[in-house]
């Protein structure tokens, strides 16, 4: 049996959340191929429930999370500091600042990233994480494409 909720997500977004999938099932039938493929009900569960919530924040817009101007200070909380390590808010520093993210887009990604509830979110976990809240971006697929490469391809940011 697969353990965590991030595997579910990664799985699910690998099959179905990809622009070109063809295949759209109903959360009950998704639910089933998810078991079968040795996902735990509690983490199918939680899965869908952290899907929710990112469309949910995805759908409120940017007043739902305050997160300032690209070129103000982001100050972590002690939960935050001890659950996101320097690599992670280094790099969404820079995807910031580079105009790959907004405030907000940031704000949602800290949200989902501590919604797994992972004592150790590795930088992989991140990009996931920066690809699912992307994906749910309709107005620029360039900046998605770029972060897939970073992920994928291990691309270093470089900002002009």
């Amino acid at each position: 049996m697969k353990e965590n909720i991030l595997d579910v997500l990664i799985y699910l977004f690998e099959n179905y959340m990809i622009e070109d999938a063809d295949y759209q099932p109903d959360q009950e039938s998704l639910a089933r191929e998810l078991a079968q493929a040795g996902f735990g009900d509690s983490n199918i569960s939680r899965a869908f429930d952290w899907l929710e919530n990112l469309s949910d924040l995805c759908d409120r817009g940017e007043a739902s999370m305050a997160g300032g101007a690209a070129t103000a200070v982001r100050h972590y909380s002690p939960l935050e500091l001890e659950r996101l390590d320097g690599n992670a808010r280094g790099l969404l520093h820079s995807l910031v600042q580079g105009g790959v993210l907004t405030s907000h887009e940031r704000e949602m990604i800290i949200d989902r990233l501590l919604a797994l509830e992972s004592d150790e979110l590795e930088s992989e976990h991140v990009k996931w994480v920066i690809m699912m809240v992307l994906s749910n971006r309709a107005d620029n697929p360039h900046d998605y494409a770029w972060v897939e490469d970073l992920m994928f391809e291990g691309v270093r940011p470089v900002f002009h």
